[in-house]
């Protein structure tokens, strides 16, 4: 399980790596600072997903959830969220951490 969690972990840091190198050189191409959000590009990868998260956010949970959280994550750059996204699986796919005292040589 831990190989699933770093393999996942690598990619979405990889993706997030790519993601940034796209937004900078589009930054460089149009003279500006511009980011890719988080929103447009999960749109385009769950394009029948997409449109129902805000009915599901609102009925099920709350709607406090949505206008402050949910609609301010998906105006973060996609690089972040897929970095952070990509950091958070490599620290659940990390190795336990040895116990102080034990010896593991006989």
């Amino acid at each position: 399980m831990r190989f699933v969690f770093r393999l996942v972990g690598f990619l979405l840091l990889v993706a997030g790596f790519v993601m940034l190198i796209v937004d900078g050189a589009r930054a460089i191409a149009d003279d500006s600072l511009v980011f890719t959000h988080l929103g447009p590009v999960l749109a385009k990868l769950m394009p029948t997903f997409y449109p129902r998260i805000e009915p599901l956010a609102v009925e099920r949970v709350s709607p406090y959830l949505w206008d402050p959280v949910l609609v301010n994550l998906f105006h973060a750059p996609a690089f972040a969220a897929a970095a952070a996204l990509g950091v958070i699986f490599l620290w659940l796919g990390r190795r336990p951490v040895e116990p102080i005292g034990f010896s593991t040589q006989r």
